[in-house]
Formats: structure tokens, sequence, C-alpha cells
């Protein structure tokens, strides 16, 4: 077996190469002036297992393309299986037509993905684990829950109430909230699916003089956990913490989150940031074992 990081993912990639004791080659990628992406891979793959590991988080069609030229090329190259990790999957939250006319972008990305190459997929916490039936391979959908667990159990939290900011995030949180041993519930949202904006319903928990831990899958502009922080500090939470798999933070959300009194934001390498403290190499390597 033998790990082809691409540019997303390189630290990634190798953490896994050296957890399983495998080579992670060298990749040369570069742009030309008119924005087209180069990829050579420097080694000969005729007859290897490969494993090509490459996120997709913004700019999310640069690193797509990347993916697709990786996946490609290891066929090409010879490779006689070509399993994608692709920690964060763009596109995958439209994963249906909401409205009329819409492209179901998700499944579009998944029948490239397979089309390129892959004879297998390996995932973190999609948005929607149903999805992945549009693929004629298999696919995982792992999830980075247990491993945050592990990690906010180690930074001192005073009698941790979990949520999530939906009902669609509940199983997440769950996860979570099991590591912890603590209670675990989740807010009503609404988003307007033409303009983006999120309205969250109140709930009534008891958090007076207790921290607060906000779980989601994914956190973009951070309006779906500045809203339930205001919530939780309206009822009394001391000190409100989140976390999620994929840190895409774009903007000012890391400023917004901030002023907002959330006091750490807990995220994963499978988007690579400033808060992704929390490695999921361990969980790629297992089920790469498997």
């Amino acid at each position: 077996m033998i790990i082809v990081p691409g540019t997303a993912s390189v630290d990634l990639g190798r953490k896994v190469a050296e957890i399983l004791g495998i080579k992670a080659i060298q990749v040369d990628f570069r742009s030309f002036k008119d924005g087209e992406s180069y990829v050579r891979l420097s080694e000969e793959l005729e007859g290897e297992e490969v494993v090509v590991v490459q996120s997709t988080y913004p700019p999310q069609d640069k690193h797509l393309i990347e993916l697709f030229l990786l996946l490609d090329a290891s066929r090409d190259l010879g490779a006689k299986e070509v399993i994608a990790v692709v920690p964060y999957l763009a596109y995958a939250r439209q994963d249906k037509r909401f409205r009329p006319g819409e492209a179901v972008s998700a499944t579009t990305i998944l029948k490239l993905i397979q089309s390129s190459g892959a004879n297998r997929l390996l995932t973190f916490d999609i948005h929607k684990e149903s999805i992945l039936k549009a693929l004629n391979i298999p696919a995982l959908n792992l999830s980075a829950m247990t491993l945050i667990g592990k990690h906010v159990s180690k930074m001192g939290l005073k009698k941790p109430y979990v949520f999530s900011p939906d009902k669609g995030a509940f199983h997440l949180a769950q996860r979570v909230a099991a590591v912890l041993r603590a209670g675990c519930t989740f807010f009503e949202k609404h988003r307007d699916r033409e303009t983006g904006e999120v309205a969250m319903a109140p709930k009534k928990v008891d958090v007076k003089g207790r921290d607060a831990l906000v779980v989601d899958d994914m956190i973009t502009t951070g309006s779906s956990v500045i809203n339930a922080a205001n919530i939780l500090r309206e009822q009394g939470a001391e000190k409100i913490y989140a976390a999620c798999t994929h840190p895409i933070l774009l903007s000012d959300s890391m400023k917004r989150l901030k002023k907002a009194g959330i006091k750490q934001i807990i995220g994963t390498d499978c988007v690579a940031s400033q808060v992704s403290v929390v490695s999921v190499a361990p969980e790629i390597a297992e089920a790469l074992r498997g």
C-alpha cells in the first residue's frame, strides 16, 4: 500500500503513512498561468494498492480537480486498486433537489470520483450518508466524533452538556456525549433556502453553572453555533465551546464566534485550519487496515 497525499492533505496523508508504516510518495503540483492544475507522481505504481488522500475544502474546485487527476493518474499508471480518502467532501450539502431545476451536486461529485478511477471511498461525517448510495463502489462514512470526545474529555469542562444546532446533527452530538458521559439534546433550526439565513427555536435546558459544547459536522459561517451560544448564555451556561469535524470557517467567522463568547473551537485535520487540533489519521489508518 502506498499513500499519495494531495495538496489539501499533505500532513494528514503523511501521518496515516507513519501510523501504517508505509510509504507516502512525493507528488509534484503546480498551476499554469491560466490557472490549470499540473500533477506528477514521482514513483511507479504498477500493481500497487494506492491510497489518494485529498480533502476538498476551499478552494473546492481546485482541490477537486487535483483529486480527479490523482485518481486517474494512479489508475493509468497501473495501480491494481485506488482508494479515495476524501476527509471533507465538497458539495455534499446539495444532496437533493430543494428547488425545481437544481443540480444535485453531491451526486455529481460522487460520480466523478468513481469515474476517475476510485475503487473505494472513505470520507468523514458526510452531511447525509444516504447520498453514498449513488456510488457503485464501496463507500465508508467514518466519524471523527469519538476522537473529538476524547480530546474534549481532557479539557476539564465543568459538568458539560452537549448540544447540536439541529436534529440532523444530533447523532454526532450523541457520540461526543457518550464519550463525555454527558447529557445531550438538539435545537430546532430552520434555514431559508434562498437567503441562507438561520433561525433557531429556543429550548429550555438546565445549563446554569455548567459548560456547554455545541457540536456539528461543519462550521462555515458560524451562524448556527452563534445562535445556539446566544440561547445557552441566556440560560446561564458558564463557558461555551464548539466542536466540528470540518472547520471551514469562512471570512470573519472566527472573529464572530469569539465575539459571541465561544471560548474555544475544536476542529479536525479533515480541514487544515488554525483550530484543527484533532487528527483523524488513526481512524483512516484503522479503516485501511480493515
